[in-house]
């Protein structure tokens, strides 16, 4: 078996605990709160709640896609909508946010869905979040040729380049 990763090596900061209220949308209060908290890099610990609507992508087979698989059209999913459970990493791209955040959820039926969250889709009901900001490395996202997408990229500070294993 191939075993190939890049990777970077820090600790945490600071922890952040909020609420995003009524009307505000998922990601831009998530990046919100960290600008406001000059954090550049962190992960989500926690977050879950609710949204008037939502709007998402999932993974989907294409024969022109580099690595045989690409984004479906962006679904819109009319609330009321449960957020059962929300993940990502916030990212700097070219000197401005890029959060890079998945999540499951449910209708009002019960049926579950979730998938890559869009921002400007997600107004929120109410979200309870936990994020945990990152030091002595940074969280970027930036093209990679391999795939022909947008990737994570951790690399370490004062370093240009992400740690690797290629066996």
């Amino acid at each position: 078996m191939t075993i190939r990763a890049n990777f970077a090596v820090g600790d945490f900061e600071r922890i952040v605990g909020a609420r995003l209220k009524y009307g505000t949308d998922l990601i831009e209060g998530i990046e919100a709160i960290c600008e406001a908290n000059q954090i550049t890099s962190a992960t989500i610990v926690s977050c879950f709640g609710s949204f008037q609507k939502c709007g998402f992508v999932y993974l989907i087979p294409a024969d022109s896609s580099k690595i045989g698989v690409a984004y479906n059209e962006m679904i819109v999913k009319e609330g009321p909508i449960e957020f059962l459970h929300g993940t990502g990493v916030i990212c700097q791209r070219e000197g401005k946010y890029a959060t890079h955040f998945h999540g499951s959820m449910c209708d009002q039926y019960g049926a579950v869905f979730g998938g890559h969250f869009i921002k400007g889709e997600n107004p929120v009901i109410t979200v309870d979040l936990v994020l945990a900001e990152v030091k002595g490395m940074e969280f970027h996202r930036k093209h990679d040729e391999e795939t022909g997408a947008i990737q994570f990229y951790p690399i370490e500070k004062g370093s240009k380049f992400s740690r690797s294993i290629e066996e």
